[in-house]
């Protein structure tokens, strides 16, 4: 038996409860950023502009069973001719706490799980962005983030070194 499963089993024996807990502590606007550069030429643009979205995902440990999760999101639009519609950038943030949680369960649940619960209120933020700044709003595709947690590990070879970053 390994030195957690002993641990596992005298915690168990002194009725203690060993499911893993989750807590989010709070939700936040980290950065948001909203640019009209062509304004008001772009509010009158004929077609369908072209929209390129990034989404990148970042967590660091802060501490005591902590650890934050950063979701952002940046959408750019060109008109047909090339000319920025807008450009709309946001970093929105939760603070999670994990209890009892398994090593190896940490940074899926941090990578996968947390911008998975993030997300909608971060999609509503650059719609609403989009929208204030004159355009029909921006409503982002669901984000399957297990398939990029997937092809992040494949991209470091495997289990190679952790995704998540340091407070």
């Amino acid at each position: 038996m390994n030195d957690f499963s002993e641990e596992a089993a005298e915690a168990l024996a002194n009725g203690a409860d060993l499911t893993p807990q989750v807590g989010i502590l709070a939700q936040y606007v980290k950065d948001l950023s909203f640019e009209n550069p062509n304004a008001p030429s772009s509010l009158q643009m004929q077609g369908q502009p072209k929209i390129d979205v990034a989404v990148n995902v970042n967590a660091r440990s802060g501490g005591q069973d902590m650890f934050e999760v950063e979701l952002s999101i940046e959408a750019t639009a060109k008109s047909p001719d090339e000319r920025v519609a807008f450009v709309v950038s946001l970093i929105y943030a939760g603070l999670f706490r994990l209890a009892g949680a398994p090593e190896e369960a940490i940074e899926p649940f941090l990578i996968v799980e947390a911008p998975r619960i993030l997300f909608p209120f971060a999609r509503r933020v650059v719609a609403d962005s989009v929208r204030d700044g004159g355009f029909p709003p921006l409503m982002l595709d669901p984000i399957d983030f297990g398939s990029m947690y997937l092809q992040q590990l494949e991209a470091r070879g495997g289990a190679g070194q952790p995704a998540m970053g340091n407070a």
